[in-house]
C-alpha cells in the first residue's frame, strides 16, 4: 500500500481529496453525456456548453456532499459548556 501512496497521481489525489473527487466525477459524467448525446446532432457550441454545464454540476455535486464532512468535523469536537449560575 505505501508503494501506491508513493505514486505521484494518488499523492496528488490523497492531498486534494475534492478536486480529484470533481475531476473523477466530472470525466464520467461526460463520458456518459457523450455516449448518451452522441446521435442528437448538436452543434459544437452546444457540446460546450454542454460539457461546461456538466463539469459545473459535477463541481456543485461535490460541494454538495462536503457539507457532510464539515458537520462530522464539527460533531467530533467537544462543545465547551456554559458555566451554571
Amino acid at each position: 500500500m505505501k508503494q501506491l501512496e508513493q505514486f505521484p497521481p494518488i499523492r496528488w489525489m490523497m492531498v486534494h481529496p475534492r478536486l480529484a473527487a470533481w475531476l473523477i466525477l466530472s470525466l464520467g459524467m461526460v463520458v456518459l453525456l457523450v455516449i448518451e448525446a452522441r446521435d442528437v446532432g448538436l452543434l459544437p457550441t452546444q457540446w460546450l456548453a454542454l460539457i461546461a454545464a456538466t463539469v459545473l454540476v459535477a463541481g456543485a455535486c461535490v460541494w454538495i456532499i462536503s457539507w457532510e464532512d464539515r458537520d462530522e468535523e464539527t460533531a467530533d469536537t467537544p462543545e465547551t459548556e456554559t458555566p451554571r449560575t
